[in-house]
């Protein structure tokens, strides 16, 4: 493991609000800005964008072109490694419901 990628990894998470869009993502499985941007109060599409590309930077999320949206997701192997309590949550809500 490098320890520039641990380095961004921490560095972008230790945001609030990466932190948070990392939480809605894990629960969502895939979502693009404009979807993203309705769940997070007063933060402008353009600065979600910035965030959403130093995730993606780091490797935290994956993103995937579908026309003209991209979508991101959670890149499981990086969730699982950095971030295992909140890569449980988001496994955890994916259950069924008995």
């Amino acid at each position: 493991m490098e320890i520039d990628q641990i380095v961004k990894v921490y560095k972008a998470l230790g945001d609030s609000t990466r932190y948070k869009v990392v939480q809605i993502i894990g629960e969502e499985n895939s979502l693009c800005p404009a979807q993203l941007e309705g769940r997070l109060d007063g933060i402008p599409l353009s600065t979600l964008s910035h965030h959403l590309k130093q995730l993606s930077d780091c490797g935290i999320l994956n993103s995937e072109k579908r026309g003209t949206y991209i979508f991101y997701s959670l890149n499981e192997a990086v969730a699982k490694k950095f971030i295992p309590d909140l890569y449980d949550i988001s496994i955890k809500t994916d259950t069924p419901k008995s």
